[in-house]
């Protein structure tokens, strides 16, 4: 009698939940009233989604209206914020959660850890370190969780065109620009997240 081995079909990847999200934004409204739209329009997807918003801490500008949202959706927003924001009355008291610290590098520091990843909409020199720092950590092999750039309305295409430049010359490798998750709108931007947490096996980008 000849043994027959069990032939199963191959799985699907183990899905792995996105819980809580990091979000960097900026923390004025900006000249174009789309940005606003979009942080709510964010806030709102993520509650109903039972995603967790994890930002600044902020009440005021693009921070303050996805905070909002998201918390008029019923959903869970961490803020992190250091101390001498809340001395200029920058915080936002009506956060699930607001976690206080002293230093803009443990403010960052804190938001990594309680994320699952990370994803930037339309701000400025802020969000850029922000995105830039949690980028190249995950490049370095400091943490394994995927980072992200909502490019609605082209908001970002200008910066993407700079950095493939950049790669053109060889000093951004090209698996490291192609580990950037970028969509158009949130539903795309998580799906894209969504798979760089599943690939478990995805190898470091260092040299």
């Amino acid at each position: 009698m000849v043994d027959r081995a069990v032939v199963r079909p191959p799985q699907p990847p183990r899905k792995v939940p996105m819980r809580r999200l990091a979000v960097f934004l900026a923390s004025s409204h900006g000249h174009d009233p789309a940005y606003a739209e979009l942080a709510a329009a964010v806030g709102t997807d993520l509650a109903r989604r039972g995603i967790g918003l994890v930002y600044g801490g902020g009440r005021t500008g693009l921070m303050g209206v996805l905070a909002d949202a998201a918390l008029k959706a019923g959903g869970e927003v961490v803020g992190v914020i250091p101390r001498s924001m809340i001395e200029r009355e920058w915080a936002h008291e009506g956060v699930t959660e607001l976690v206080v610290c002293d230093t803009m590098h443990e403010r960052k520091a804190i938001m990594a850890d309680r994320a699952d990843a990370f994803a930037a909409l339309p701000g400025g020199l802020g969000t850029l370190e922000e995105i830039f720092e949690v980028w190249s950590w995950r490049q370095l092999g400091f943490h394994a969780k995927p980072v992200g750039l909502l490019d609605a309305g082209g908001f970002w295409t200008p910066l993407l065109a700079a950095l493939r430049s950049i790669s053109a010359t060889g000093l951004l490798a090209a698996p490291t620009l192609d580990d950037l998750a970028v969509a158009p709108d949130l539903p795309g931007l998580l799906e894209a997240l969504e798979e760089r947490l599943r690939d478990t096996h995805r190898p470091a980008h260092g040299a």
